[in-house]
């Protein structure tokens, strides 16, 4: 028996993926969104079917509305919407504020802040009970960005997590007596090929355990969120850092 659709926007790779991985293996059905790799978002439906749960893999540019308007009514078709993680986000080319383009800019908000904001508002006209639905939970992804500012590399990428830690306290205020909760992952220094060369060692020397953490270790934060073992929580920003 499912426990309804788990919806991964940006689920092909990395955190999405195991993301994907784990809710199949607690028994969610799972879409999952991609922009470019079919191959890799397929690759990762069929590991959540081999789980033994059922999986659709969406081309979906959360950057445009009317990529996220298809990708929900494919949620639709597919089964009840219980849990929807935003994991859709890109940092653009990596350069001081001065030298960036107002292009790299404005794509690293749409993605990141607006499309977030907009599949969240999907997500609440789908699970509130106050608008006939069953409830459910909004997982969005921050960055350890939000905190250290990423000086000298992506400044704008550190504000549009920013953005999501204010999102997530304001949103879960807003819809918990609705039955959705809302809440956010911070990951710090993850192994995932979001990383320049030598960026992933730099964020381990900040690390007190010395090491990188792993996308199945977030996913296990994302998934704990999700669940009934968190009822009593919403709003919260919680740091998968190792310390740093």
């Amino acid at each position: 028996m499912t426990r309804g659709v788990l919806l991964v926007a940006g689920g092909s790779r990395g955190i999405g993926a195991a993301t994907a991985r784990e809710a199949a293996a607690e028994g969610y059905d799972v879409v999952l969104s991609y922009v470019q790799d079919a191959s890799a978002a397929e690759r990762v439906a069929e590991q959540v079917r081999g789980l033994g749960r059922r999986a659709l893999a969406v081309r979906a540019d959360t950057a445009e509305e009317a990529d996220i308007d298809r990708l929900f009514s494919a949620v639709d078709d597919f089964g009840p919407l219980r849990v929807m993680v935003y994991n859709s986000g890109i940092t653009g080319a990596h350069s001081t504020l001065v030298e960036a383009s107002t292009e790299t800019i404005d794509h690293v908000l749409a993605v990141n802040v607006r499309g977030a904001i907009l599949s969240a508002r999907a997500s609440v006209a789908r699970m509130s009970t106050a608008r006939g639905g069953e409830g459910g939970s909004i997982v969005l992804l921050s960055s350890r960005a939000s905190v250290y500012g990423s000086p000298g590399e992506f400044v704008w990428y550190a504000a549009s997590k920013g953005a999501i830690d204010s999102f997530t306290i304001g949103l879960a205020r807003e819809v918990a007596r609705e039955g959705v909760r809302v809440n956010a992952v911070a990951p710090g220094p993850i192994a995932t090929d979001m990383h320049r060369p030598g960026r992933l060692e730099e964020g381990v020397r900040k690390s007190a355990f010395g090491r990188a953490g792993t996308p199945e270790e977030v996913a296990a934060a994302i998934l704990f969120l999700a669940s009934e073992k968190s009822a009593f929580t919403t709003g919260a920003v919680l740091s998968i850092s190792g310390g740093a």
